[in-house]
């Protein structure tokens, strides 16, 4: 059985870096100028340092071809963060086993305390997150927190630890739409070291699980490298090559992309590369100009700021009013955080963002009935 490991082993890491560093402005142009898709070495050339003269023009073929998709809308979709509790150690995150917080699984009472108050909200789209805690919080009670979710949103997304693929199919008929999986980075080389403890330091485990949720039938996959733990420009190739190989095999799925920058959290560890606002901006149209078809999705994890400036550049999907502590709707006391979020406006005051210039938020994705 064929999967992207195949294709990921004949790369390097190394040489892909000194591919993306040696792109010319030229190959920027003929980037842009390209009629139909574009390979992986336009993309190459579109994340290059030497492509930074040339965002304007980037931005405003971002722009036309975002709307020519998707319109002028934006999707808006909340995290709620079912536990807190994890198995792993993780040099950069603030759920991990080596961090001393008091660790929450929401109960079936504090779930729908959860529910309720996103639904007064407006949401109909919901992310529901946790740590990867198999022996807690692992299948059977993410199928029961399906069954007590499902009656009150029309699309449900998880981003949990990577199961089995009978495991995804055994999540499906309750109403499991998307699944999120971030690789966090492709350096397979110093994967080991972000990761020292626990289930998630398999790194080909973790690498083959868009494959596996492809042939269980999953709606969308959701990919992404946690941007600032290594080279983001490699990283974001290697995130790009798995978009384009998982688009050609499982050809019947959706696929979004994230944007995930390290932001401070209890523990955390020192950014390795530093990617600016500008950086981010030109990730994002590079993504657009690549593959038109893919859903662009920015977090509260960016300033009030940047995100309105983005709004119009290709991104299609924003979290808003987000919590990243499980019950933290309900409960405004305890801080058991992931990490600090840094856009902190409400629902309603992101609505009106997107609405003042020109785009329509949209708080439903879409209806169970059409599937």
């Amino acid at each position: 059985m064929s999967s992207f490991a195949e294709i990921f082993d004949t790369y390097s890491w190394d040489d892909e870096l000194t591919s993306i560093c040696s792109k010319k402005p030229a190959d920027v142009e003929a980037a842009l100028g390209r009629n139909g898709k574009r390979s992986l070495e336009d993309f190459k050339a579109l994340i290059s340092p030497v492509a930074g003269p040339y965002l304007e023009d980037m931005a405003q073929l971002s722009h036309s071809i975002t709307q020519k998709r998707f319109g002028k809308t934006i999707q808006l979709y909340i995290p709620m963060y079912l536990s807190n509790e994890c198995q792993n150690i993780c040099t950069y995150c603030g759920f991990s086993l080596d961090v001393d917080i008091p660790r929450k699984t929401l109960t079936d009472e504090e779930i729908m305390k959860e529910v309720e108050v996103i639904k007064a909200m407006g949401y109909d789209h919901i992310l529901l997150v946790s740590g990867e805690a198999n022996r807690t919080v692992g299948v059977e009670y993410f199928q029961h927190a399906l069954e007590l979710i499902r009656p009150h949103f029309s699309h449900i997304s998880i981003e949990v630890q990577p199961l089995d693929e009978e495991d995804y199919a055994l999540l499906t008929p309750y109403g499991l739409n998307t699944v999120l999986v971030y690789q966090e980075t492709y350096n397979e080389r110093e994967y080991k070291a972000h990761h020292p403890k626990g289930k998630k330091s398999n790194f080909g485990y973790r690498l083959e699980t868009p494959d596996r949720l492809g042939r269980s039938g999953i709606h969308k996959i959701g990919l992404g490298a946690l941007l600032g733990l290594e080279d983001w420009r490699t990283d974001s190739f290697f995130t790009a090559l798995h978009l384009d190989y998982l688009e050609r095999t499982y050809w019947q799925t959706k696929y979004s992309i994230s944007f995930p920058r390290l932001r401070p959290c209890a523990n955390g560890i020192d950014f390795k590369s530093v990617m600016t606002d500008k950086e981010l901006v030109q990730l994002i149209c590079a993504y657009r100009l690549f593959n038109e078809e893919v859903e662009l999705s920015l977090s509260t994890r960016e300033s009030e700021k940047f995100r309105n400036n983005v709004i119009k550049l290709g991104i299609t999907s924003f979290s808003a009013g987000s919590k990243t502590n499980p019950g933290g709707y309900h409960n405004e006391i305890e801080t058991l955080e992931q990490f600090a979020i840094s856009d902190e406006r409400s629902p309603k005051e992101i609505a009106t963002v997107i609405k003042s210039q020109g785009y329509e938020p949209v708080w439903k994705d879409w209806d169970g009935v059409l599937a």
